[in-house]
């Protein structure tokens, strides 16, 4: 008797301290493994130059973005991935000056992680709600 409830009193303790440890880093199912996900501050649109969330991010925060208006990358840079966590809709563009005759997409705001865009993003706007 005391046996069992030693290894009852085992299992116990170990099912407690399982569901007390930290959860494993996020991750985005791509093809066939996983990619973490990049770091992206709340309140933040940030691009990484290279697919998977890999590279140096460009972090973009609202207090410095004109709402509505084309914001185009540095020269000579663009994005293959992204998370928007500004809380308002953020649209990408294939086009340095935000034209519609390239490719564009729109990602609702507050927690969009894309860890590989169809294109290269060269520019962005942020929308009001």
């Amino acid at each position: 008797m005391l046996r069992i409830t030693l290894l009852t009193t085992s299992l116990l303790a170990a099912g407690l301290l399982a569901a007390a440890a930290p959860a494993p880093a996020a991750s985005a199912e791509v093809g066939a493994g996983a990619t973490t996900l990049g770091r992206c501050g709340p309140g933040e649109l940030c691009l990484w130059p290279k697919a998977d969330f890999r590279g140096r991010p460009q972090t973009h925060e609202l207090s410095g973005i004109d709402i509505e208006s084309c914001l185009p990358l540095p020269p000579g840079t663009s994005a293959q991935s992204l998370a928007n966590r500004t809380g308002r809709p953020v649209t990408t563009y294939q086009s340095a000056e935000c034209a519609e005759t390239g490719e564009f997409e729109t990602y609702p705001g507050g927690g969009v992680w894309m860890p590989q865009s169809p294109y290269r993003i060269r520019a962005f706007k942020v929308w009001e709600n």
